[in-house]
């Protein structure tokens, strides 16, 4: 018996072509002219009989005005493992306090979603959005520099190295107590910050 677990689907996105051509209320004549093919070429391609060049499908996209994601948005592919360029981090700065992003919310992950963030205080700074408390679960770990982590009424002192664990619904706010910039790791789940 011959597996067909591997097999990999034929692209089909002729419909979607011709769906947004029939909307804008443009002939296949006149697109196929506009993209420099012939108009069975086209009308092949909108029935997926034929599978067009990379350079053919392009000028379509562009004739049309489609986004490339539209067309390939179901053969996207979930990798097992992400991947976050040091230069590609997005940041947030919020007042004085900057946000680096480490890990991405997944909308797929629901329940289990977390987001990590590198935060960067200056001396005297503090955090503001948990100074309310949100839904969820954080975890933090100090990379450099001193912190006082006031939760409700409790205040405790963080230093290098140290970490931190607690339930987000009470009100939390982190301040750098030292006289140089404190950085941490910062996880959060749900997601809050890069949503």
């Amino acid at each position: 018996m011959i597996s067909t677990q591997n097999k990999r689907e034929p692209y089909r996105f002729g419909e979607k072509l011709r769906a947004v051509r029939e909307r804008k209320g443009l002939t296949l004549k006149t697109v196929a002219n506009q993209a420099g093919v012939s108009e069975s070429l086209v009308s092949q391609i909108e029935r997926n009989k034929v599978s067009p060049a990379i350079d053919t499908l392009l000028n379509l996209a562009d004739v049309l005005d489609i986004n490339l994601e539209f067309l390939f948005e179901e053969y996207r592919k979930d990798h097992p493992v992400k991947v976050i360029r040091c230069g590609d981090r997005r940041k947030i700065k919020d007042d004085e306090v900057i946000y680096e992003e480490v890990a991405k919310a997944q909308e797929k992950d629901e329940k289990n979603a977390l987001e990590a963030y590198i935060i960067s205080i200056p001396p005297g700074g503090k955090t503001h959005r948990g100074s309310y408390g949100h839904l969820g679960y954080e975890l933090g770990f100090i990379l450099s520099g001193k912190a006082e982590f006031n939760y409700e009424s409790l205040k405790y002192s963080l230093s290098e190295g140290d970490s931190i664990s607690f339930s987000a619904s009470s009100p939390h706010v982190l301040v750098n107590s030292g006289t140089s910039a404190m950085t941490a790791i910062w996880v959060v789940s749900p997601p809050q910050r890069f949503i």
